[in-house]
């Protein structure tokens, strides 16, 4: 018995000393005068879709204050997303007013997909990640010559209908959010088992337990960043480029042709419509189709 409480105190002992250590290197110097990283002050409240968080409970200061600091030192990736949103958010709040969905949910399609035509290992595809069955039930063509999940607002009204019918089921806004992440079925059998009524009170998986502290420190950032040290002027961020919109209910055999007789080069065609995945469309249903087409100056 003496033998143990001997070994205890002395890695007590090295413990506290590293501790201490520790300290001690950091309150000696002082700090690089170019290069400094600070801690960050929470906001005093956070909610989402007009759903407050608790901010007085530890656990979940812990998790926003994770979330704030990663997005806001990885200063490359957040200045990117910062400009894309001026370009793309006036689009997307358009269509979740029509839609009667709460515009915070463009901050979901921010950590869904970083504002870009991206697909996921897993096959998820577009600004808000839709995997391929999900899309062709909820009306979206999906094939290997169009995949309307690149169209973005397409693929924006098909998210709003997920969401209302994630919100009728589960009862709020915020469980709506993770049940886009972890599905509808499984939010549900989360707060059955655990009965539970919140998303924060829930025990979850890695992802879907960050997903909404993810979604508010996106947004916090992103409604104030001058406070995280983003600064930029107008002129700065990305612009929309204006359209107009041709109709077409025919096949095109040849669309750098088709982008030719436009006054346009199949860059741009492609730039405007990246639901055409081919050099061609296939339309034998004679199908309505919009493309979009750059104004000319």
């Amino acid at each position: 018995m003496k033998k143990i409480g001997l070994v205890i105190v002395i890695v007590f002992g090295i413990s506290a000393s590293t501790t201490l250590k520790w300290r001690s290197a950091f309150s000696s110097k002082e700090p690089n005068p170019n290069y400094k990283i600070y801690a960050l002050e929470l906001p005093e409240s956070v909610e989402f879709a007009g759903e407050k968080m608790v901010l007085e409970r530890a656990d979940l200061r812990e998790r926003l204050d994770r979330e704030l600091l990663v997005n806001t030192y990885w200063q490359s990736n957040m200045m990117l997303l910062l400009k894309r949103a001026n370009k793309y958010f006036p689009i997307l709040e358009q269509i979740l007013e029509e839609e009667g969905i709460p515009s915070d949910f463009k901050y979901l399609a921010v950590i869904e997909s970083g504002l870009a035509n991206v697909r996921s290992p897993k096959g998820a595809s577009g600004f808000w990640q839709i995997m391929r069955t999900t899309g062709r039930e909820m009306g979206l063509e999906v094939n290997n010559n169009v995949d309307e999940r690149y169209h973005l607002e397409m693929a924006t009204h098909v998210a709003c209908q997920y969401l209302k019918k994630a919100k009728n089921k589960l009862g709020s806004w915020t469980l709506a959010a993770a049940a886009y992440n972890r599905g509808i079925n499984g939010i549900q059998k989360k707060l059955d088992l655990q009965q539970a009524d919140s998303y924060y009170d829930l025990y979850l998986g890695s992802e879907t337990s960050r997903y909404m502290f993810r979604i508010l420190a996106i947004k916090e950032i992103m409604e104030s960043p001058e406070r995280y040290g983003f600064i930029f002027e107008e002129k700065d961020l990305y612009q929309q480029i204006p359209t107009r919109k041709v109709p077409l209910d025919t096949a095109i055999t040849n669309l750098s042709r088709f982008a030719q007789q436009m006054k346009i080069d199949y860059n741009q065609l492609k730039l405007h419509n990246p639901w055409l995945l081919q050099n061609h469309l296939n339309n034998k249903s004679r199908k309505y189709y919009e493309i979009r087409l750059p104004l000319m100056p």
